[in-house]
Order: structure tokens, then C-alpha cells, then sequence
């Protein structure tokens, strides 16, 4: 999958089928969205193409309103989303930079500069509840008249539902802060997962285990940056890591801020491996591009008065992930 920053840049299909959102999480809905794309863009010959934004819009008025706390949290970082678009089976990737320019941007001037002239659209297919332009001025109906103006066909597709229940980025957010993973599941169609490379953190987590008899090289664990400062999943989890050998590796992981030890805002994903492959060596998770599914939350994120009192959590938490992943289910 070509990944494209921006408009204008000389290797942008001339011609395409497209959708636009911002397809937070990839889930079941936007996966029979893509679906559908995919099967018109082989139909007409032509390059599927997806065109999403960065930052959300979201985020961007919140912050603009000075409320940046009511900006949604993020399921998936932008990695995560990219790497969903291509599982899909998508050709082309344009991530937008949503900015005022973009927001103040009137809905015949978003048809004309981006989909006409900037992506070369002959097939546009949008959700049900579709806006755009400055102040979402424009709908469905409008962007169907400019499609027989402009030469390009214009169509819509329903929500997705599971049991009932609409599938949406809100309904994946809920389920992810209610540490409901088995739900979450359900929606996105696969476990939660956030990849990444590891990072090199403080090593604390090699200290943490070291007065305790057998603990070897403590809690050593797996970093990685989530880039986005309010997660829609928080809390310490029943992992499975993948990337690390053949086989995928149980563990348990804290998805937060590290209140305890730094409490700086900066959220990391830190995984601690069950049982370490020896041929790794110490250092060998270091650079990995790893994927980790987060499977079940034990419990939410606290902070300690000590370092022996958190010591002493993970000793905990390691000891009930074992006992989750060898429970029968």
C-alpha cells in the first residue's frame, strides 16, 4: 500500500475509487466499508484509495476551543490504522494534515480541490452519516450532485451492526475504557492490538525484580510509545506479544502513564514477557517491531508510595496473568 502525505504529489493515482473518515480502529464497520470499496475499484479498474486525517478533527476543534480534554480518546495509533487500511487490501493511503485551512475549506472547494482535482475521484462511497466542508455544511446530497457535475459516482453505505448494536469508533471506545476486551473484540473483529518498535526505557523495570529470590533480570519489559496522549484502553492487561520468534508470547503488560515513577503524560505500552525466549539474549527485544494484543485488564493503573509496594503489584500481576492464560475458556 502506497502511503501518501498530502495532495499534489506526483505518484497520487491519477484515477481512483475512494472513501474518506477517519477510521479510528479499522473495525467491522469500516472493514465491510473497505470491503465494498475494494470490489468497486477492481470492478472499474482503478486504484482503492483511502483518505483519512491527522490529527482527528476532534482533536483539532478541542484544542482550538482550549478543551483538549474533549477530544476522543484514540483506539489506534496511526501506525496501527495505516497497517489495518492495508490489511484490507486498500492501495493508496492519503493522510490529510487536518489544520484551520483544511477546517474553514467550503464544501464545493473540498469537492473541487480534493476529490476532482486532487485525487482524481471517479467513485466516492462515504457512511451514512457523512459531512464536510466548514461547519459540516455538506451532505450527502450534495456531494451526489457535484459526482453528476464533476463525472464521478457517488454512493452510501448503511451502518454496520453487531446483535443489534450500531459498530462505531464511540462503541469500540466504550468498551476499550470498560476494559470490556472480549467486546472489543467483537467490534474491531480481532483482538486489540498496538504495535511498534521497542524503545529503550530507564531499565527499571530489571531492578524492580531484584531483591526477590529467582527474579533473574526482574521485569524486564518491552517499550513502546503510543502516540497519542489519551488512549481509549488504560490499565494493566493479559498480553500476547508477537514479532519476538515463531510463536507468540504471553505477558502482561501496563498501558498508561507510569504515575509511580515518572508521571510526565507521555503513555507507554510496557510489556513484561512471561517467559523470555534465551535466545534472544538480554538485549534482544531492543529495535523489534513487535505487535501486542491486549486480551484482558486486570485491573486500572494506580500509583505507589513505593517502589517495593509497585514491585510488589507486578509480582501480583504476573502471577494472575498465568492463572488467566491457563484457565480453560
Amino acid at each position: 500500500m502506497r502511503i501518501l502525505r498530502g495532495l499534489g504529489q506526483p505518484d497520487i493515482a491519477p484515477r481512483c475509487a475512494l472513501t474518506i473518515g477517519n477510521f479510528d480502529g479499522v473495525h467491522r464497520g469500516h472493514q465491510a466499508m473497505l470491503a465494498l470499496l475494494t470490489s468497486e475499484a477492481r470492478h472499474r479498474g482503478m486504484p482503492s484509495c483511502v483518505v483519512t486525517f491527522e490529527p482527528h478533527p476532534r482533536d483539532f476543534f478541542a484544542e482550538r476551543a482550549g478543551r483538549a480534554a474533549d477530544a476522543p480518546a484514540r483506539v489506534a495509533t496511526l501506525r496501527d490504522k495505516l497497517a489495518e487500511l492495508e490489511r484490507c487490501g486498500i492501495d493508496q493511503a492519503v493522510v490529510l494534515r487536518f489544520n484551520q485551512r483544511f477546517a474553514a475549506q467550503t464544501p464545493q472547494a473540498f469537492i473541487d480541490d480534493m476529490l476532482v482535482r486532487g485525487l482524481g475521484a471517479r467513485y466516492v462511497l462515504v457512511g451514512d452519516d457523512f459531512r464536510f466542508g466548514a461547519r459540516r455544511a455538506g451532505d450527502y446530497a450534495m456531494l451526489d450532485a457535484a459526482g453528476d457535475a464533476a463525472g464521478f459516482d457517488v454512493a452510501r453505505m448503511q451502518s454496520y451492526e453487531v446483535h443489534g448494536q450500531r459498530v462505531s469508533s464511540s462503541a469500540v471506545r466504550a468498551a476499550l475504557a470498560a476494559g470490556d476486551m472480549p467486546r472489543a473484540a467483537a467490534l474491531l473483529g480481532r483482538a486489540y492490538t498496538i504495535s511498534g518498535h521497542v524503545q529503550h526505557g530507564r531499565r527499571l523495570g530489571r531492578t524492580l525484580g531484584e531483591s526477590r529470590p529467582g527474579a533473574g533480570d526482574g521485569f524486564r519489559t518491552l517499550n513502546l510509545r503510543f502516540g497519542h496522549p489519551r488512549p481509549a484502553a488504560m490499565g494493566i492487561f493479559v498480553v500476547r506479544v508477537h514479532g519476538l520468534g515463531n510463536d507468540a508470547l504471553p505477558g502482561v503488560a501496563s498501558l498508561g502513564v507510569r504515575p509511580t515513577v515518572e508521571d510526565a503524560g507521555q503513555v507507554l505500552l510496557e510489556t513484561h514477557c512471561l517467559d523470555w525466549p534465551a535466545a534472544l539474549g538480554p538485549e534482544g527485544g531492543y529495535g523489534r517491531l513487535i505487535r501486542v494484543e491486549l486480551l484482558h485488564r486486570l485491573r486500572e493503573e494506580r500509583r505507589y508510595d513505593t517502589l517495593a509496594a509497585l514491585r510488589d503489584a507486578i509480582a501480583l500481576d504476573a502471577a494472575q496473568a498465568r492463572a488467566w492464560l491457563a484457565a480453560p475458556r
